[in-house]
């Protein structure tokens, strides 16, 4: 059935319920599991007005730690499918803007389903869904599970 599911992951409480649903659906169809944390790229103009240093170093610094903590759910999440049995997981991170960047993920990777949470850490865009979720299953041709 699938051979390659995507599943979007942001630490949320909805991705966590992506997380167990995709995790569920990989071990029944013996699918791999590609994780993907997306963090977004902070400008320097929004780096300068969210602390006092410059914001050459600023963008760098807040670059650095959004990377890191989208290292750490990551692993997070793959860590955790793996103790719910999925046999083949991979955790990625990438910079930029989430929907795309996942639609795109998707694309090079070869994924023939993507997971995503209902409700991310995002911002309350979105009406029934949340936005990433909402925008997602807009740009692809992927089947996409909204958890």
């Amino acid at each position: 059935m699938f051979k390659k599911i995507l599943l979007a992951y942001d630490g949320s409480n909805g991705a966590w319920s992506a997380l167990e649903k995709a995790s569920e659906m990989a071990v029944l169809t013996g699918a791999q599991l590609v994780v993907l944390t997306v963090y977004r790229h902070h400008s320097m103009l929004e780096a300068s007005l969210s602390m006092v240093r410059g914001a050459a170093e600023n963008a760098a610094n807040l670059d650095d730690i959004m990377r890191s903590v989208s290292r750490e759910a990551a692993e997070t999440a793959k860590a955790r499918a793996q103790e719910l049995g999925v046999g083949t997981v991979n955790a990625f991170i990438k910079g930029g803007p989430s929907a795309r960047t996942i639609v795109n993920f998707a694309r090079e990777k070869g994924c023939d389903l993507i997971v995503v949470g209902s409700r991310g850490l995002g911002s309350s865009e979105g009406y029934m869904l949340g936005s990433v979720s909402h925008k997602v299953t807009s740009l692809t041709d992927t089947p996409v599970l909204v958890v």
